[in-house]
């Protein structure tokens, strides 16, 4: 048949023309219609695709088991799901991601494309929903209301996967960038002003370590992610399933994703309640704050090169200025920046759709997968981003640095145990107004030995527990 010609489907509203070559239907049609929001499509999320044509074909597979549905079309239905969940029909799955109708909208566009394509390998021509029809056969025990969240909650945990993957090779840079500069000191500053020494191992080690600490949240994430209520179809009650299908569903789903699935302990709690979505955006809203705090840090030490902090270089990534001939900016933590700031909004959304749910059900859960997928590959990339792009070609100008630690009124603290706090507070100032050294003015006002000073002021000392000598007895004035 031509390709050009269309087939005319109908619904309880009317009828559609569908193109002929087309796997989806009339629900879809009306989903394009009404949802023109975004200019993206859920099939551009291959993971999400997958997840539903897996929760699909557990059904089919289920129905089958049960005698819900004949075996051939059962069959038809699970190499349909099959072939869709390898991501080869990801193109069909045309529906704005935002959308009302709670997700009935995707998952129609769904079962309109397994049921055609499993009438296609019927060898019957698509539309023939006489033979199977996409609610009847395709949406067999299920509903959108646990369909959807199921889906949703599968996508986001092999997202969680990826996602740690890429922290822990960030880490992985960031400790190996620790090593290499271990022996470089600086200057640490608290409030922006200069504080005591610390070495660029300390200060990567730390910020390795405040990203490694975050994991642990995802993992509890995806524990709850794995507690599904497929089988309460409507509203958790299970109205129009055999009464064993849920606990099969639940098992099945799992042999088919080899995940750790389980079914919640209250199936209306669960369709009504997205509080494991709140979570899992909250962890990632942490994890942002972390990441973005790490990048203004790195803007602020590589700030320059002359009239800035200049305590290590990024690596030149592109051009920074139309006018400033020779300018480089520091593009890639900014990026990094930009992408927590969308994070930390999407968690915003995700909070205000949870909250806005009502009674029985959240029609609001399309916004919340969207957000949820957007911050999880977003944190993704960028982690991937910042450690190819940024960590491994950071550099350090030692003798520069040297030379700043060696000067640095900060010292005065590591004598300030042995000379004390007054007379330490005099030598910084000294050294302030007269451009000199804390250690040359010790030494010349003799308040301390050339011992040791060479020892409160070694690389150890200054950014390690050690001896804290006493302080100094004052002598006390004598009457003249």
């Amino acid at each position: 048949m031509d390709e050009n010609c269309v087939r005319i489907e109908h619904d309880s509203l009317g009828e559609w023309p569908i193109p002929y070559n087309v796997y989806w239907g009339i629900h879809t049609a009306r989903a394009i219609d009404n949802f023109p929001i975004t200019r993206h499509y859920i099939g551009e999320e291959p993971q999400f695709v997958r997840a539903i044509a897996e929760v699909k074909r557990a059904a089919a597979e289920v129905n089958m088991e049960l005698g819900l549905i004949k075996n051939d079309i059962a069959e038809a239905i699970i190499e349909a799901c099959i072939k869709i969940s390898q991501n080869q029909y990801d193109d069909q799955f045309i529906i704005d991601p935002i959308q009302g109708g709670a997700g009935t909208s995707t998952n129609m566009n769904a079962n309109e494309i397994i049921a055609n394509l499993a009438l296609e390998i019927m060898g019957h021509e698509k539309g023939r929903y006489d033979i199977i029809h996409p609610v009847d056969d395709v949406n067999r025990s299920q509903s959108t209301n646990d369909v959807y969240p199921t889906s949703i909650k599968i996508t986001c945990i092999r997202m969680i996967d990826e996602f740690c993957l890429s922290v822990r090779e960030l880490c992985d840079s960031i400790d190996k960038k620790a090593t290499e500069l271990a022996d470089v000191l600086t200057i640490a500053r608290t409030q922006l002003q200069d504080a005591v020494p610390i070495t660029l191992k300390q200060v990567f080690s730390a910020q390795a370590t405040m990203l490694r600490r975050l994991l642990s949240g995802f993992e509890f994430c995806q524990k709850s992610l794995g507690d599904i209520h497929l089988g309460g179809t409507a509203i958790g009650t299970g109205i129009n399933t055999e009464p064993r299908y849920a606990e099969m569903a639940c098992n099945k789903l799992s042999e088919i994703t080899k995940l750790k699935l389980s079914q919640a302990s209250d199936y209306v709690a669960a369709t009504q309640d997205t509080a494991v979505f709140v979570g899992f955006s909250n962890t990632m809203k942490q994890f942002a704050i972390t990441l973005s705090k790490i990048c203004s840090d790195l803007r602020l030490m590589s700030s320059g090169p002359q009239a800035g902090f200049s305590d290590i270089q990024l690596p030149p990534r592109a051009a920074g200025s139309s006018v400033m001939p020779g300018k480089v900016n520091p593009i890639i933590p900014e990026v990094i920046n930009q992408i927590c700031f969308q994070v930390i909004g999407n968690d915003l959304t995700i909070s205000m759709a949870a909250e806005g749910g009502q009674l029985q059900l959240n029609a609001f859960e399309p916004i919340m997968a969207k957000c949820l997928f957007e911050s999880c590959h977003y944190l993704t990339t960028g982690c991937r981003t910042l450690n190819i792009s940024c960590i491994s070609g950071i550099m350090a100008d030692r003798e520069k640095l040297a030379d700043r630690v060696s000067r640095s009124v900060s010292l005065a603290t590591a004598l300030s145990p042995i000379i004390g706090y007054e007379e330490a507070a005099g030598l910084a100032k000294a050294a302030l107004e007269t451009n000199r050294t804390i250690k040359s003015l010790a030494l010349e006002r003799a308040v301390i030995s050339e011992k040791e000073i060479e020892d409160a002021l070694s690389s150890y000392s200054l950014t390690h527990p050690s001896h804290q000598y006493p302080r100094l007895v004052k002598k006390k004035k004598t009457a003249k």
